[in-house]
């Protein structure tokens, strides 16, 4: 794969290449490679394993500590239904951020070298090798620097009682994204609704990169004019 000026190695380390491409990143980047390959990213073999995660990690790590937060809202005296209410708006809330991360954030346009190798690194791999089963979910030591964030932002907004329980619904939504888009790319779903969310994921890979957004739900992308109109919508039309 070559850009104006350089050539990636794809049987060299990835990730400190991919900077060199300047301005042809962009088209690089967006022309998958679809096969199950896993490439590897760097020379050092820690930062290789840092790299890689097996799908059933997220919700290993992250569901007992989403329900830990949860119960803590229930200790400081709300109710159970409260709880469980807080709980589903903070994953609601977890929809939007899903949408706003993916769109303003994993799809900027990059042409710098240590720009190209951040987006790359965070998102860039993803739509090269969309296949790759190994890099599909959130890596925890990243999960967590995330969930930091998100904590210090939420203590802004909330008040120190639903506070958590906002939060833990949000770290439910976010293991329930991962778990879909690992199961969009490599599970064969039978139920209409999941077939339907797969067919418009893969749509975003491989036909309308710049739309499409949402993971979990297209909700988002109706509301902001990001929804792909499909190939029988643009006969209709």
């Amino acid at each position: 794969m070559a850009g104006k000026e350089f050539t990636v190695n794809l049987n060299k380390p990835l990730v400190f290449q991919v900077g060199h491409l300047g301005e042809a990143y962009q088209e690089w980047v967006h022309t998958p490679i679809v096969t199950d390959e896993s490439p590897r990213f760097f020379k050092s073999d820690f930062m290789e394993i840092l790299t890689r995660t097996v799908w059933w990690v997220v919700p290993l790590i992250w569901v007992p500590v989403a329900m830990w937060f949860i119960s803590v809202s229930y200790t400081m005296g709300h109710t159970l239904p409260q709880v469980v209410l807080m709980s589903v708006v903070g994953s609601f809330i977890w929809t939007f951020l899903e949408y706003c991360f993916h769109r303003f954030l994993f799809h900027i346009e990059t042409k710098s070298y240590w720009a190209n190798t951040f987006h790359y690194l965070i998102h860039g791999c993803h739509h090269k090798h969309p296949m790759d089963g190994l890099r599909l979910v959130i890596p925890p030591a990243e999960a967590a620097i995330l969930a930091i964030m998100f904590w210090n932002l939420y203590g802004i907004l909330f008040t120190i009682s639903t506070r958590p329980a906002l939060f833990g619904g949000g770290l439910i939504g976010y293991v329930i994204y991962d778990m879909i888009h690992y199961y969009v790319h490599h599970g064969q779903p039978t139920k209409q609704s999941i077939k339907k969310l797969k067919k418009y994921h893969l749509n975003h890979h491989f036909r309308i990169q710049n739309k499409g957004f949402g993971i979990t739900t297209t909700l988002w992308d109706k509301v902001f004019g990001t929804l792909p109109k499909t190939k029988a919508d643009k006969k209709s039309g």
